[in-house]
């Protein structure tokens, strides 16, 4: 154990000394949330701002009907009314950004509404984010013109509105807030915890394994008083510990925005900071310390076999995807964590995450969990412990 602790001391120091190792490790997580998150949010907001108070060009074929609605546009100083525009025109001068909305009265309309019945209005455009909140103010215009028709209807018959809603539907929704917003946030959380969990302990298993084996000091070493089982449970231990910090260091990070950023909305940020409480998060880091083992004996047995830093690289990068796609279907409507998914890793960590979150995990799949990645963790370890003893492995390169 002393000599074990001696090797993770040493592999240690020189991770500590790496400058990628603690870019990838402490720099890139404290950065990328601030910036990321503000950037995001100030983009949201202000792409927002735009096509709300965006004076909007819309063209309006009555065809000889709706004056009222006409009316209505000319009052409102955010609409620029355009009248000269011919139904055949209406694809090119939405295409060519003269004309935002189109819209088109039939020319039955005022006989249809005249005789109770529905007149038809068409509404064109060309669709984009911008344009969908673009899209509700007309088609806020169009309901209140709508509703205008409908109280004259309605004054004329002498009849009561209220007739026509037979049955008011009172909704009662048991669901928490922190069940509500856990479902999106428990998507997020996994893909932070896990990619950095991987990136972080990906560039010292390079090091400490290709690296090593390129500087030609992997040697000095195999010669030392040291067994090879406890060289590599020491560099084992540098590059577990280098994921999880990573990890850490990337929550924290992510707090630390929330409870910074000005541009998130508050009552979305007190609502965020209430429902992710440290219980959850701690209950989830315990999931990722079996995943961790075996990210960092899979990887340092990748960077074992490997001649060269650069050829550890580019093995371990398709990788990145392999981690990245079982969290990426823990996103997927209808996923959810039951006996089988409970054993697939990578997977059962995003799903648990989830329930976690929500605040409805079942202790039975939660241990199911546990077991599963621990065994994985175990066979994992034994793997990259018994693939060190091979000398062909060690030495390819010589």
């Amino acid at each position: 154990m002393k000599k074990t602790f001696i090797i993770f001391k040493k592999e240690l120091l020189d991770t500590l000394r790496d400058k990628r190792t603690i870019l990838v490790m402490i720099v890139i997580p404290l950065l990328l949330f601030p910036i990321l998150i503000n950037i995001a949010t100030k983009i949201t907001v202000k792409q927002r701002q735009k096509a709300e108070e965006k004076i909007l060009n819309v063209a309006l074929i009555l065809n000889k009907n709706a004056e009222s609605f006409k009316s209505l546009l000319k009052g409102n100083k955010k609409i620029n009314l355009k009248e000269n525009v011919k139904e055949h025109e209406i694809t090119n001068k939405i295409r060519n950004g003269n004309i935002d909305f189109v819209i088109v009265f039939n020319k039955d309309f005022d006989s249809k509404v005249n005789a109770r019945e529905s007149g038809i209005v068409n509404l064109y455009y060309k669709s984009s984010e911008e344009v969908s909140i673009q899209k509700s103010r007309i088609v806020n215009l169009l309901k209140e013109f709508e509703d205008n028709l409908i109280f004259i209807r309605f004054k004329e018959l002498k009849i009561n509105r209220a007739i026509v809603k037979a049955v008011e539907i009172n909704e009662h929704d048991i669901a928490s807030m922190k069940e509500k917003f856990g479902e999106k946030i428990g998507g997020i959380l996994p893909y932070i915890f896990v990619i950095f969990c991987f990136i972080g302990a990906m560039y010292p298993a390079i090091d400490l394994g290709a690296g090593e084996k390129e500087r030609s000091t992997l040697e000095t070493l195999l010669v030392s008083p040291a067994k090879r089982l406890q060289i590599v449970y020491g560099k084992f231990g540098v590059i577990f510990l280098a994921g999880i910090v990573t990890a850490v260091i990337s929550v924290f990070s992510l707090f630390l925005t929330l409870k910074t950023s000005q541009e998130i909305p508050e009552e979305i940020l007190t609502i965020l900071l209430r429902i992710v409480d440290y219980k959850s998060i701690l209950l989830v880091f315990t999931l990722l310390i079996p995943l961790c083992v075996f990210f960092a004996a899979l990887l340092l047995s990748i960077s074992i076999f490997a001649h060269s830093f650069k050829e550890a690289q580019s093995i371990m990068t398709p990788f990145n995807f392999l981690v990245i796609f079982p969290v990426f279907i823990g996103l997927f409507p209808g996923v959810k964590l039951d006996a089988v998914t409970a054993l697939i890793p990578v997977l059962n960590v995003s799903l648990a995450t989830k329930e976690i979150i929500f605040g409805t995990i079942k202790a039975g799949l939660l241990a199911e969990v546990y077991i599963s990645l621990l065994i994985l963790a175990g066979l994992s370890l034994c793997f990259c412990a018994k693939w060190f003893q091979r000398e062909n492995i060690i030495f390819r390169n010589s």
